[in-house]
């Protein structure tokens, strides 16, 4: 018996990093204005994985657990371009009951944790388009999400500058920052060397 593919969904997203709380409470203040309706929030630790061999180069492959407790996603990003600013690329993901689970299968399949980083999470629901207000330890963010038509304009009636859209995923710059944090501890003179 031969099944039908699923097709796969295209995430369109821009991306911003802003200065802190007074930012996130400025966005939630709008989004209630416009009638935005809170779609949840969470607390999400992400596991960033390395698979075997050459076709995993290209994609990126993470599991989400959400709120500490079994629920989770598993989603698969493929290769990112940009249209106009925003970040295009296909997206296929799937909810799973049991992450920790899921998490023993894929190392089972040769994957290997290659880092972790947890995210806080409020997603709301504007016109088609979740806005997320996202807390990480390096930083804190506003993702919209949604049709790439009109996701621009959405983002300059919020107060958001499409042009200083990051590029990077909180993956990236997870792993930038995890490196960083060791090379500090690294270079940090143990106790008893140098100064007084």
């Amino acid at each position: 018996m031969h099944r039908r593919v699923r097709d796969r969904s295209v995430e369109s997203e821009l991306k911003f990093r802003v200065a802190g709380p007074r930012d996130h409470a400025r966005l939630r203040t709008e989004l209630r204005k416009r009638g935005a309706k809170l779609d949840g929030r969470y607390q999400e630790e992400n596991y960033r994985f390395n698979g075997p061999g050459k076709s995993t180069r290209n994609v990126t492959l993470r599991l989400r657990v959400l709120n500490g407790g079994p629920r989770g996603l598993l989603t698969v990003k493929g290769p990112a371009r940009f249209v106009e600013g925003v970040k295009v690329r296909e997206e296929t993901e799937v909810a799973v009951s049991d992450a920790h689970a899921t998490l023993d299968l894929i190392m089972q399949l040769s994957f290997q944790v290659a880092w972790t980083y947890p995210k806080r999470r409020t997603v709301w629901r504007l016109n088609g388009v979740a806005v997320t207000l996202d807390v990480l330890e390096f930083g804190w963010f506003v993702e919209l999400e949604g049709p790439l038509e009109g996701l621009t304009d959405l983002a300059r009636s919020l107060g958001l500058d499409p042009s200083r859209a990051l590029r990077e995923s909180y993956s990236v710059m997870a792993r930038k920052f995890l490196a960083s944090k060791k090379k500090k501890i690294k270079d940090f003179p143990a106790s008893g060397e140098g100064g007084a």
